[in-house]
């Protein structure tokens, strides 16, 4: 059984080049698979690997200067969901690409996944999702506004454009594990919303404690490692991964004409020329003869 941690925490690093090294031979030195990501803001990632290694990583992170209230999300899987280990220095340890945004300034009001039923059920009450579109597709909760973005760098333009229609409305927020609602409620304030909300440890902490008889969720949760989906109690949900556009499908969608394994689905098949499919199954060629002779392939997930 894996220990899968998630986690984030802003703080300042004058030097994030200084904390890489001695981060990633620890993992190394622990059998730790996944992603790490530095920057000066803080630091980011998803991580798997057996209990003591994680622990050994965890109290590593918290000894770093500004770091020892770093709170982080635990689930299990029978299986690795990682394929190798990266720690990276970023500019930005999730993306937004506004530089006057800094969640240490302030951010939206905490909710305890407890409370988040009756907050987003309030009639003077907008509920946004800042995640991606393919997200958001495959679950969210009732009632949520989808921006219908296709990265998160695309939310402050949806919000400039589409800001009147919530005068007068307090404003949730929420996403997988809470680090884009610490930008994007900043950024809120930034533009002088006054009242902004978001669910503390995001979906991931909804599921696990939240129990499914009083949930408000719909569908299931997308994340970014082998299991693809979890859903409520952060089971294993049944969502597999298009290796070709990196979109969450169905078992069923895998029956489907436009279906070919690495190559397309029913979402990206007639987004790629036949010279892409006949790349991507190159690629799939190497994929199998590299896992014929028992090494590991770079992919999505690796």
């Amino acid at each position: 059984m894996f220990t899968i941690a998630a986690l984030y925490h802003f703080t300042r690093f004058e030097n994030p080049a200084a904390i890489q090294p001695p981060l990633l031979k620890l993992c190394e030195d622990n059998g730790i698979s996944g992603t790490l990501l530095l920057a000066h803001e803080g630091l980011n990632g998803t991580i798997a690997g057996p209990r003591a290694g994680i622990d050994a990583v965890l109290a590593h992170l918290r000894a770093l200067p500004g770091c020892a209230d770093l709170e982080h999300k635990e689930s299990h899987s029978t299986d690795q969901p990682f394929r190798r280990l990266k720690v990276r220095l970023k500019k930005e340890i999730v993306t937004m690409g506004q530089p006057d945004v800094d969640p240490m300034t302030g951010t939206g009001h905490y909710v305890d996944p407890a409370d988040w039923n009756a907050l987003i059920t309030s009639p003077d009450v907008a509920v946004i999702d800042t995640r991606n579109d393919y997200e958001v597709a495959i679950g969210t909760f009732e009632g949520a506004i989808d921006p219908e973005t296709a990265s998160f760098r695309d939310f402050p333009a949806w919000w400039e454009a589409n800001k009147e229609r919530f005068h007068n409305k307090r404003i949730a927020m929420f996403c997988t594990g809470g680090i884009r609602c610490e930008k994007s409620t900043n950024y809120l304030l930034g533009q002088g919303v006054e009242d902004v909300y978001h669910l503390k440890g995001g979906i991931l902490k909804y599921l696990e404690e939240v129990p499914q008889t009083d949930s408000t969720w719909q569908g299931d949760c997308f994340v970014f490692d082998g299991r693809v989906s979890v859903s409520h109690g952060l089971a294993e949900g049944p969502h597999e991964l298009c290796y070709a556009c990196r979109r969450p499908i169905l078992p069923e969608d895998m029956q489907r004409d436009t279906y070919e394994h690495g190559v397309s689905c029913t979402h990206c098949h007639g987004e790629t020329t036949e010279a892409d499919k006949d790349r991507f199954r190159e690629r799939q060629k190497q994929i199998a003869l590299s896992e014929a002779r028992g090494e590991s392939h770079m992919n999505f997930l690796s």
